[in-house]
């Protein structure tokens, strides 16, 4: 019996040794549901989680087991186990936890979940099916979802901000917003395309050009960046660099959708009509631009251009019955009669808005305000933005007076960047830094004045004055009260010089200001005197509820300081100028 034993035990066996461990039960598991018997598939992986209690892959697969079985409350426990205990990078264990949310019909519970998900997950694993449950969730929830960013597009949603802003004309924001995407992520080159367009729609022309150069430098065949810098060189004279870029542009035949727009609109810039209409009649034949009436504008502008009149008539035609409302279509349809007389020039605007001479017209018919829609129009922004940089004297004069009618924070970026440029003259400065205070600006404003650095202290107007007293405040604001709705801001702002220029020949010596609205009603009459309006002491007195005798006896007082009769020319040159015009 012993030596029987022992030949058993020198015989080799066939019986292979089972070693349990977490990899046998997870192959059983996958095994278990590859037949579709959850049962087993979690039973299998319950025994992998005892052996690798750490292991978060292990808790994550049963979690995911549990949510197939209907399970979701368990399922969504032991994933919120997962990224707060053992690892949290595991961002995936959010969308599982959205998908069990809202099978549990939880929609706010699942959108949170979600959310985070995108806000977290670098990797973008999930990214369409979140976006598809995002959708369910709006529907559900009857509400937007409040998503803020999406971490696998890191940048991308900021982009898509950004290019809404350059499209509302908030040009400063857009910018401030794009410089953060292109230092956090200095490859994405589609932010650095719109930034320089969005520096070149506020006039910084070097800075629009330096960027679409880092652009062709990174990617020399950038369709977008070819465009802007033709349109850059175009504006700059540039014949010698824009010729050969747009013998290029020629010969380019792009593929997708939004570079065959791009490159049409930018040779109809250009004025090249005929590759602009090849481009956009290829567009007209994609089904899903069929229905846009801007398009439809572009093709006609760029038909009429070369000579198809007819088709540019249908083409705008068609625009009217997309878009019923607009007058833009109509007006270029009346143009296109006046062109086929002879009357007028050909229409070459590819904008799909009336001209900017037009828009002021309609401006000039209201009172005293811009219209709402020309405050947002793009288009009238960036001119106002670049005329403000680049115009002459008087231009740049006539954009401060509009920007004090568009008010909103954009327009007070703006101004406070002019009064620190140390080109631009004093004069119109002081004259961005009324209508800032006019417009609610009542902080410290630094400037540079007379060559120098200085801050214009809270609510203060800008003066050589070492003081500057309540009282003569109480003057100024009473007057420009009561000149509000009558008088322009230059009008009023040259009623602050004459008073801050009374003051100054005066002091310390001013005299005792009994009366403030005697002498503000002084002010208003010298000023609507230079400016050759008609107006009497007896009307101030009334408007200003003073004496004539009061009122007179200011107003003489301030021209025997001021000398305003024999030096008006020399005291405002601006308003000299504005008359021999």
């Amino acid at each position: 019996m012993k030596e029987k034993k022992r030949a058993a035990a020198g015989r080799k066996t066939n019986v292979i040794p089972v070693q349990w461990d977490a990899t046998f039960f997870f192959e059983r598991a996958v095994q278990s549901l590859d037949r579709y018997h959850y049962d087993k598939a979690l039973k299998y992986f319950r025994r992998a989680v005892e052996y690798e209690p750490d292991n978060p892959v292990n808790h994550c697969n049963m979690a995911g087991i549990l949510s197939e079985m209907g399970d979701y409350g368990e399922s969504n426990r032991i994933l919120r186990m997962i990224v707060e205990e053992l690892d949290p990078t595991m961002t995936e264990c959010h969308f599982y936890m959205a998908n069990n949310y809202a099978n549990l019909e939880q929609y706010e519970a699942a959108e949170e979940a979600l959310i985070r998900y995108l806000e977290e997950d670098e990797e973008g694993q999930f990214l369409d099916e979140a976006e598809e449950m995002m959708e369910l969730l709006h529907f559900e929830l009857e509400r937007p979802p409040r998503l803020g960013f999406i971490k696998a597009r890191e940048g991308f949603y900021e982009h898509d901000r950004a290019r809404s802003m350059l499209e509302e004309g908030k040009f400063v924001e857009a910018v401030r917003l794009l410089e953060s995407i292109v230092e956090k992520n200095g490859d994405f080159l589609a932010a650095r395309n719109n930034l320089a367009l969005a520096y070149y729609y506020m006039g910084r022309f070097e800075q629009a050009m330096a960027t679409i150069k880092e652009v062709l430098g990174m990617e020399p065949g950038n369709l977008h960046a070819m465009c802007n810098l033709a349109i850059f060189h175009q504006h700059a004279g540039d014949r010698e660099e824009l010729d050969p870029l747009v013998a290029l542009l020629r010969k380019t035949v792009p593929f997708h959708q939004e570079h065959v727009f791009k490159l049409a609109t930018t040779m109809g810039i250009l004025g090249e009509h005929g590759d602009a209409y090849r481009h956009f009649v290829r567009l007209l034949k994609d089904g899903s631009l069929r229905y846009d009436p801007c398009l439809y504008h572009y093709t006609a502008v760029a038909a009429c251009n070369i000579g198809r009149l007819d088709e540019a008539q249908r083409m705008w035609q068609q625009a009217a019955k997309l878009d019923p409302d607009s007058n833009v279509p109509g007006y270029y349809l009346e143009q296109l009669t006046r062109f086929r007389s002879g009357d007028d020039p050909v229409p070459t605007s590819y904008h799909y808005h009336l001209p900017f001479e037009e828009q002021f017209k309609l401006w000039e018919k209201t009172s005293d305000t811009m219209p709402d829609h020309l405050k947002r129009d793009p288009l009238v922004r960036s001119s106002f933005f670049w005329a403000l940089r680049h115009g002459d004297r008087q231009t740049k004069l006539q954009v401060i007076q509009a920007l004090g009618m568009i008010a909103d924070g954009e327009v007070k970026d703006a101004l406070k960047a002019f009064i620190l440029e140390p080109q631009e003259e004093d004069y119109l400065k002081r004259m961005a830094i009324f209508v800032l205070r006019s417009i609610g600006v009542h902080e410290s404003l630094p400037a540079m004045l007379e060559g120098r650095e200085t801050v214009i202290e809270h609510s203060r107007m800008p003066s050589r004055l070492p003081v500057w007293d309540d009282k003569w405040q109480a003057v100024l604001e009473a007057a420009l009260l009561r000149m509000n709705k009558h008088y322009d801001l230059v009008q009023q702002h040259d009623l602050l010089t004459l008073w801050i220029e009374f003051l100054s020949r005066v002091y310390p010596d001013v005299p005792r200001l009994g009366k403030v609205e005697g002498w503000a009603a002084a002010l208003e009459y010298l000023t609507a005197k230079m400016h050759r309006r008609a107006i009497s002491y007896h009307e101030v007195s009334v408007r200003y509820g003073t004496s004539i005798a009061t009122v007179s006896k200011c107003a003489k007082r301030i021209d025997e300081i001021c000398g305003i009769k024999e030096k008006m020319k020399l005291i405002f040159p601006a308003l000299a100028d504005r008359h021999r015009d």
